[in-house]
């Protein structure tokens, strides 16, 4: 009974999850309820020493510090002069508009992290225009959908520092692998709609010309003033965040820092260009949305805290550990049983939820395979890299719950998706845009895990 309890801990837990209650009372109240009955109370002593070494953790300042920084950017009206700026200069091409939306959305992602946010902005933005200019509802929103989450896998995202936080390595080591990857992920995207422009042009239309002579015809100052607020000083913030952690000048945290307070100085000078002008209520509306989705975050950081001080009480990670051993389960099927695991749970939770309740519960079997040098860690793009074996497995998660959070029928992105899209865009044309991209994100995700060099290769060149 005794080794049953753990996951029956685990089982109820994702159980009321699924019927609808609140993420971090659920995690933090089950965990207690059973803890109190099958540990006694005594053993809560340690659960204030937990919270506390969690919230003195440097590196989690930088989720509330990007949070900042990607909101700033989206209520700023930053991302649709970006998205507009790009289309006028990529319009002339048959899928231009697509190819937009596609670099538009890897930019915010590299600014936000935060996919729903990113995703309902594209959306409010970018699909009335695409459907105005006769692209298919199912390219348009399956576009829109799979660039809306690549703010799960291109640093800085928020997903990579949670990962690193419950996997113990440098987040700085998971945004330089993720580098590779989302870049990579990108052009395949774009390599796609380059093919649907060439075998199907009727559902990649080409910007009317009438559009472009106009922007055209802007004097060259209005013009680079367009380029300079909309595309250039965002880039810029973005090179100075990543580029100041990869050069090794700043860790993760103070990058946050240094892109919160250039987001700050990006709105006051796009914002102070237009006839309104800088408001108040912009700074609060943003602080405002900052402190709920960083309190969420927290508390049920606190809530998973608790579930992970209470499942290694009942020994779970020890359970579990004898019964891969006893199954003689190999490193290969235990990452593949996990990958499914959290393919299928992105359906109904939120990656929040994934990153604090699975991993916590996988990481030391992932670790002690590392430790080996196991089947698919003995790799040498894995061995020849510090903690190689654990950032290619936090790469894996990332692009994992970005494939789940496109996935019908429950995907989190097509939701968000369909709560802004007009009415003549259906659920049908959401579940048929979003199918060649989850072919995409699957065949990527198999190349990662065929080749780890993806992942490892500019980690290697560090270390040189």
């Amino acid at each position: 009974m005794a080794e049953a309890l753990p996951f029956i801990l685990f089982g109820l837990v994702f159980l009321l999850l699924l019927m609808g209650y609140p993420v971090a009372i659920t995690l933090g109240g089950v965990s207690a309820i059973f803890g109190v009955i099958f540990l006694g109370a005594d053993f809560f002593s340690l659960l204030p020493l937990r919270i506390m070494g969690t919230m003195n953790n440097f590196v989690l300042l930088a989720v509330p510090l990007f949070v900042y920084m990607g909101i700033m950017l989206e209520k700023s009206g930053l991302a649709e002069g970006m998205l507009e700026t790009m289309a006028l200069l990529f319009g002339r091409f048959r899928g231009g508009l697509a190819i937009s939306v596609i670099i538009v959305g890897a930019m915010l992602a590299a600014s936000t992290g935060i996919v729903g946010a990113t995703v309902i902005t594209m959306g409010l933005i970018s699909l009335p225009t695409m459907l105005k200019r006769g692209y298919s509802p199912e390219l348009a929103t399956g576009t829109i959908a799979s660039s809306g989450t690549l703010g799960q896998i291109i640093p800085p995202s928020v997903v990579l520092v949670l990962l690193g936080s419950v996997l113990n390595i440098s987040v700085g080591d998971l945004f330089t692998a993720a580098l590779i990857p989302g870049i990579l992920l990108v052009g395949c995207y774009i390599l796609f709609i380059i093919l649907m422009a060439i075998f199907r042009p009727s559902a990649t239309p080409a910007i009317p010309n009438e559009e472009l002579e106009a922007f055209r015809k802007s004097s060259t100052k209005e013009i680079i003033k367009k380029l300079f607020i909309a595309f250039i000083l965002p880039f810029a913030l973005i090179v100075a965040v990543l580029g100041s952690i990869f050069a090794g000048i700043a860790s993760p945290t103070e990058a946050a820092a240094v892109g919160a307070l250039g987001a700050t100085i990006l709105t006051i000078i796009a914002v102070g260009q237009k006839k309104d002008g800088l408001k108040l209520k912009l700074f609060q509306d943003v602080m405002e949305e900052t402190t709920k989705i960083t309190s969420m975050v927290f508390l049920i950081l606190i809530g998973a805290t608790t579930f992970a001080l209470v499942f290694r009480g009942l020994e779970g990670h020890i359970y579990l550990t004898q019964w891969i051993e006893n199954s003689s389960l190999s490193p290969g099927s235990f990452l593949l049983l996990v990958m499914v695991a959290v393919f299928i749970a992105g359906f109904f939770i939120d990656f929040i939820e994934i990153i604090f309740i699975i991993v916590p519960v996988v990481e030391p079997i992932f670790r002690s395979f590392a430790v080996a040098g196991e089947g698919i860690f003995s790799s040498p793009a894995l061995v020849d890299v510090s903690n190689g074996g654990l950032i290619w497995i936090g790469i894996l998660l990332a692009l994992n719950l970005q494939t789940s959070f496109l996935s019908p029928p429950f995907g989190f992105a097509l939701f968000y998706l369909k709560g802004v899209a007009p009415k003549e865009v259906t659920t049908q044309h959401l579940y048929r845009g979003i199918i060649p991209f989850i072919i995409i994100q699957i065949i990527f995700l198999i190349l990662v895990i065929i080749f780890p060099e993806i992942v490892t290769y500019l980690l290697r060149i560090d270390s040189l």
